[in-house]
């Protein structure tokens, strides 16, 4: 049951529905229902929605709001999104909450996901505060967790 003032549904315009769909289902695990040949709608997204034909693209550069996937495993999604047809936009950089890539699906609007920082060994780290550069924050190093930092 939808709940009184949350966000529930979301639209983007598409130039390829069908391919779209399949880039979804394959990448993410979406399911979808077409409503004759100009609609579909998507569900087992984490919040449901639908693409309508149209020429346009939801670009973040253009004013898009950006719609971003959470993986715990960064890079196996983003080799998933690669082999289903995506476009990285942006690879995988660092952030003050964690890494993320950004990449546009088949009909040509951009997503991003992000993931947890990881220490310099490559191991998510327990903070949400650190970043690759663990040393630097001012707890115990992520890096070796018996030195703290003065």
């Amino acid at each position: 049951m939808p709940q009184h003032e949350t966000l529930n549904y979301v639209e983007f315009p598409n130039r390829d529905l069908q391919t779209t769909a399949q880039f979804f289902t394959r990448v993410f695990g979406w399911s979808f229902e077409a409503y004759g040949s100009d609609y579909i709608a998507f569900s087992n997204a984490g919040l449901d929605g639908g693409f309508y034909r149209a020429d346009l693209q939801a670009r973040s550069e253009r004013g898009s709001a950006l719609l971003v996937f959470y993986s715990a495993g960064l890079e196996d999604t983003l080799a998933k999104v690669e082999a289903a047809g995506g476009t990285i936009l942006k690879p995988v950089f660092d952030f003050p909450g964690g890494r993320r890539f950004h990449f546009a699906e088949p009909g040509g609007n951009e997503f991003a996901v992000w993931s947890d920082p990881v220490d310099w060994a490559g191991r998510a780290c327990a903070s949400r505060r650190c970043t690759r550069r663990c040393a630097d924050q001012e707890a115990v190093s992520v890096r070796d967790p018996w030195v703290v930092k003065k």
